[in-house]
């Protein structure tokens, strides 16, 4: 278990903090109408957060695949 957060540290960050600020963005600006499709329920607000933030830090995770020399 360890491990496998040790693995994957960068990625699990990056999903915390887009959560965080997902909801975030949910709480103090939002949509007031509720027909926004994102930020109208703090769910859909909090997971795009949390999809967003992986994309975001998975640029910075090194690359797993060895590349041969010829």
């Amino acid at each position: 278990m360890i491990s496998i957060l040790k693995q994957y540290k960068i990625a699990l960050t990056g999903i915390l903090v887009g959560g965080i600020l997902g909801y975030a963005y949910y709480h103090f600006i939002g949509c007031t109408t509720g027909t926004c499709a994102i930020t109208s329920k703090p769910f859909n607000s909090t997971v795009y957060g949390m999809v967003m933030g992986y994309l975001m830090f998975s640029v910075f995770q090194k690359s797993k695949t060895k590349k041969e020399h010829v």
